[in-house]
């Protein structure tokens, strides 16, 4: 809860529930004795500070602990049963002072702390239900945010995805490997044009999906990189190695291909010098996904890249509330990068 707001809440309810309790308590004709109300408000205002200060700091103990949503019922029942002691603990903390001074009005008799107890509940339960709802409120707004947040940079890039592949340089050499390849009866020609098919077709069924199965995606990104390989030949080495149970895991869509799209974009990839892509996810990890190529940057030809595309996998993992960021390292010949995989969302109910 924004503290802005929560100090709002304090200034202005406690005064409030306390005047609210003063007049409830006091004898009938008692609002013409000034003095008798001021009195009265004041040891109100006294009981209500203690109980709302006790009650907040139990209410933010436990949603430190118990902060998720799902963990939510828990919390609730926890707070249940731990503000009944509290209020009865509290009752006889602030007692204690006022039986000091004035024995005869506030005395330590077992009835008269128990029936204090007793009424203290309504209000006390009264300020820890104001405190969840507008807990819940706050994260509903969060919630809503996010899923906009998410949404469009889902569509910026997906956006980027299609621009990407009309890009004139892919299409070009595209359309150079095409001319070479189509002959009559000529397979590798009829694969080519399936796979650059296969490649459209994903990228139009990713939309609107937050996420995909991994085992989606490396099809997918095997797809797209067959289409490479027509080019690039044996100057592309590729080593996939992901476990069974990394690959029932999620990812963002195309944020696999992107990181793949990276490598071949901005290294020589020759005879002389091939390139060498290695996807994997061990069994020992596999909420981590590498992806590492060999670093040998271009000094000519495609310009430099604006880390745009990573920046904008990072925003989406966040939004997606993955338990990582994307990470890269670099080292003197190797480009990594680690990206977290996500769980299997939850079925939706029919």
């Amino acid at each position: 809860m924004p503290t802005l707001h929560d100090r709002r809440f304090l200034l202005g309810g406690i005064p409030l529930l306390s005047f609210t309790i003063a007049a409830f308590n006091l004898p009938n004709g008692a609002f013409g004795h000034w003095s008798q109300l001021l009195v009265s408000w004041g040891i109100s205002l006294y009981f209500t500070t203690g109980y709302w200060v006790v009650m907040r700091q139990l209410w933010l103990g436990l949603l430190r602990r118990f902060p998720r949503p799902e963990q939510t019922p828990r919390r609730i029942w926890l707070l249940a049963g731990a503000a009944v002691l509290a209020t009865a603990a509290t009752t006889v903390v602030l007692t204690l002072p006022l039986h000091g001074l004035l024995p005869h009005d506030f005395p330590l008799t077992f009835g008269l702390l128990l029936r204090e107890a007793r009424f203290s509940l309504v209000p006390t339960v009264a300020v820890l239900t104001l405190y969840e709802a507008m807990y819940f409120f706050e994260q509903w707004k969060a919630n809503l945010h996010r899923a906009e947040q998410l949404a469009g940079a889902q569509t910026q890039a997906q956006l980027d995805a299609l621009q990407s592949q009309l890009d004139p340089h892919f299409l070009f050499n595209n359309l150079n490997t095409l001319a070479a390849l189509i002959e009559p009866d000529n397979a590798p020609a009829q694969q080519f044009v399936e796979q650059l098919a296969d490649v459209y077709r994903y990228v139009l069924l990713a939309q609107g999906q937050a996420t995909v199965p991994l085992a989606e995606e490396l099809a997918f990104v095997e797809t797209y990189l067959g289409l490479h390989k027509a080019r690039f030949r044996d100057n592309l080495v590729v080593e996939t190695d992901v476990s069974p149970a990394a690959r029932v895991r999620h990812v963002a869509p195309l944020s696999v291909q992107l990181l793949v799209e990276n490598a071949l974009k901005h290294n020589v990839a020759s005879r002389a010098q091939p390139l060498h892509l290695r996807i994997t996810a061990s069994a020992d990890a596999p909420g981590v996904l590498l992806v590492e190529n060999t670093l040998r940057p271009r000094t000519a030809g495609l310009a430099p890249g604006t880390g745009t595309g990573l920046a904008n996998v990072r925003r989406r993992y966040e939004l997606l509330g993955a338990a990582g960021p994307l990470e890269t390292r670099v080292t003197a010949d190797k480009f990594v990068a680690a990206l977290p995989l996500l769980p299997a969302p939850a079925p939706r109910l029919p």
